[in-house]
């Protein structure tokens, strides 16, 4: 597999694709422009894709009405916020299933089934767990999964599979701003096992998706068993 990093983040993305033979091309999956870009930088590199993954999110928590301490003032949630996560989070991950779905659909088929292509989307167990304060993170992740199954049947005949991962709580940069003790004790609450996921597990699942042909329109809960209490 020939890697290409989409990302923000130039510093790290070209750090891990030199750590792994890969490929960094900036991209902002909120534009467009940004996307076309970088998808053409992608493809110059190593060709046209045949998975892709989409992670790339934000996780905001706000109320949708909060209470200022001095005035004692009810505020709703400001929309802005809701706005940026529903356009990182659903519309950033359609924009980049719509593209990189295009350009699979011309190759030829590798699989003995007349696979050409498949896309591994990012929802989160917040879709159907959604806790306090994740109304926008919540909302935007129940999106992604419902996108799953009407996707995978609009690009089935491509030979394109679409799956949607709904991790649980992960050792991911949205969890390093925690303290040790928040994080320990969010892990307190996965019944087994009773940590945060790793990485490399989410990677071990994605691999699976891409080698089994019959895994098509299904969104995976990966997450020890988890069931998130509202708050």
């Amino acid at each position: 597999m020939r890697v290409a990093i989409l990302d923000l983040n130039e510093g790290r993305g070209t750090e891990v694709a030199g750590e792994i033979g890969g490929v960094f091309c900036r991209a902002d999956v909120a534009d467009d422009a940004s996307v076309a870009e970088a998808l053409a930088a992608a493809r110059r590199a190593h060709g046209t894709e045949r998975v892709l993954v989409n992670c790339a999110g934000i996780a905001p928590g706000r109320r949708v009405v909060s209470k200022k301490r001095d005035s004692g003032e009810f505020v709703p949630h400001d929309l802005a916020t809701f706005e940026l996560a529903v356009a990182i989070n659903l519309v950033g991950t359609f924009r980049m299933v719509a593209a990189c779905a295009a350009a699979m659909a011309g190759l030829e088929p590798v699989t003995a089934d007349g696979g050409r292509g498949v896309i591994v989307n990012t929802a989160s167990v917040a879709a159907t767990d959604g806790q306090v304060g994740q109304a926008a993170y919540g909302a935007s992740k129940a999106g992604v999964l419902g996108l799953t199954l009407p996707v995978a049947r609009d690009l089935a005949g491509y030979g394109i599979r679409v799956v949607a991962i709904m991790p649980g709580l992960f050792r991911t940069p949205m969890f390093d701003g925690l303290p040790d003790e928040v994080q320990a004790s969010l892990a307190a609450t996965v019944p087994f096992p009773s940590r945060l996921g790793h990485p490399a597990e989410y990677a071990k699942l994605v691999r699976a998706i891409v080698e089994n042909d019959m895994l098509n329109g299904e969104s995976i809960r990966l997450d020890g068993a988890l069931r998130m209490a509202p708050r």
